[in-house]
C-alpha cells in the first residue's frame, strides 16, 4: 500500500511538471546571473545606508573647522606620514574632515539624482504616452522639440538654464530634469507605438475603453521594463551631470558638501594634497559604475528576448 501510494505521488508530480517561479524569484534568477550587477546592487545599498545614517556614521560635522598648524602640509590620510586616525581621509585646506564631507556628499548626490530621475521619468512617460497614443500633429510637435533638445549637449543646455535662472541646487536639479526628458519621451513613445498594434489594445478599444484607461491601465504597464532600465542608467547620468555643474560652480554652492563641489575646492591642491581631489573622484566613479552595472542586470532580468 505504501509503495503504491509513493508511486502515485511520483506520477502525479511528473504530470504536474516543474512549479513555475514567482515573478520576484524569476527576476532574481536572471538578475543574479550577472555578478557585476549583484556587486553594483550591494554597493548601492551600502551607499544608501551611509546616506541615511550619515549623522551617526560621519566622525565629524562636514562644516566643522579644525586647527591646521601648517597650510603647506595639510593633514593627510591616516596611513601616510603625518596622518592621524582623527582624520581618516585627511582634511581640506580649511581643516574640514574629508571623510565626513564625502559621507554627507553621498546623501546630497543621491538625493539630487533621485529627484532628477523621478521627475524626468514621470513627465517623460506622460508626454511620451500622449505623443505615441494620439499621433498626428501632437506627436510631430513633441518629437521635433525632443529632437532639438537632444541635438544640444545636455550639460551645455543645463549650464544655460542655470545661468538664466540663477545658481542654486534647485535650479540645477530642475535643469537636469529638463534635459533628461527627451530620453524618456522617445523611449516611451517607441514602446507605445509597438503596443498599439497588439490585439489586446484593439480588443479593449472595441469594448469601449476610454483613452485614459487605454494609456495608463493597458499600455503603460507593458512599457515599464525598458523604462526601469533607463531610469537606473539615468541615476548615473544625473550624478555625473550634477558633479559637473558643481565642479563648474553652477550647481551646489559652498559650503554644502557635494562631490563635484569637493573636486572644485581641492583642484588647486592636487599636487600638494591629492586626497582632497582623489577621494571625491573615486566616490563619483564607483557610484556611477554601480548604477551602470545594475542597469545591465535589470536589462538581463526584464528583457524577454534575453531570457529566451
Amino acid at each position: 500500500m505504501s509503495e503504491s501510494h509513493s508511486l502515485n505521488t511520483v506520477q502525479t508530480q511528473a504530470n504536474i511538471g516543474p512549479v513555475p517561479l514567482s515573478p520576484a524569484k524569476e527576476f532574481w534568477k536572471y538578475f543574479s546571473k550577472n555578478r557585476g550587477a549583484v556587486v553594483g546592487l550591494i554597493y548601492i545599498i551600502v551607499m544608501l545606508i551611509i546616506a541615511i545614517f550619515a549623522p551617526w556614521i560621519a566622525p565629524h560635522s562636514p562644516f566643522e573647522l579644525h586647527d591646521i598648524k601648517n597650510l603647506d602640509s595639510l593633514p593627510p590620510p591616516f596611513w601616510l606620514e603625518g596622518g592621524s586616525t582623527k582624520f581618516i581621509l585627511g582634511t581640506d585646506d580649511i581643516g574640514r574632515d574629508m571623510l565626513s564631507r564625502i559621507i554627507y556628499g553621498t546623501r546630497l548626490s543621491l538625493l539630487i539624482a533621485c529627484f532628477v530621475v523621478t521627475l524626468s521619468l514621470v513627465f517623460g512617460v506622460i508626454i511620451g504616452l500622449i505623443a505615441g497614443y494620439f499621433g498626428g500633429v501632437i506627436d510631430a510637435t513633441i518629437m521635433r522639440i525632443a529632437d532639438i533638445m537632444m541635438a544640444l549637449p545636455s550639460l551645455l543646455l543645463a549650464l544655460v538654464l542655470v545661468s538664466i535662472f540663477g545658481k542654486s541646487i534647485y535650479t540645477a536639479s530642475l535643469a537636469l530634469t529638463f534635459v533628461g526628458l527627451p530620453h524618456y519621451i522617445r523611449l516611451t513613445r517607441a514602446q507605445v507605438l509597438s503596443e498599439m498594434k497588439k490585439d489586446y489594445v484593439i480588443a479593449s478599444r472595441v469594448v469601449g475603453a476610454g483613452n485614459l484607461r487605454q494609456m495608463f491601465n493597458n499600455i503603460l504597464p507593458n512599457c515599464l521594463a525598458p523604462l526601469i532600465v533607463q531610469g537606473s542608467l539615468g541615476f548615473s547620468n544625473a550624478i555625473l551631470d550634477m558633479a559637473a555643474l558643481g565642479f563648474l560652480g553652477m550647481g551646489v554652492q559652498a559650503p554644502d558638501p557635494e562631490w563635484g563641489t569637493l573636486l572644485a575646492d581641492g583642484l588647486k591642491f592636487l599636487q600638494s594634497a591629492w586626497w582632497i581631489v582623489v577621494f571625491p573622484g573615486l566616490a563619483i566613479l564607483f557610484t556611477v559604475l554601480a548604477f551602470n552595472l545594475v542597469g545591465d542586470g535589470l536589462r538581463d532580468a526584464l528583457d524577454p528576448k534575453l531570457k529566451q
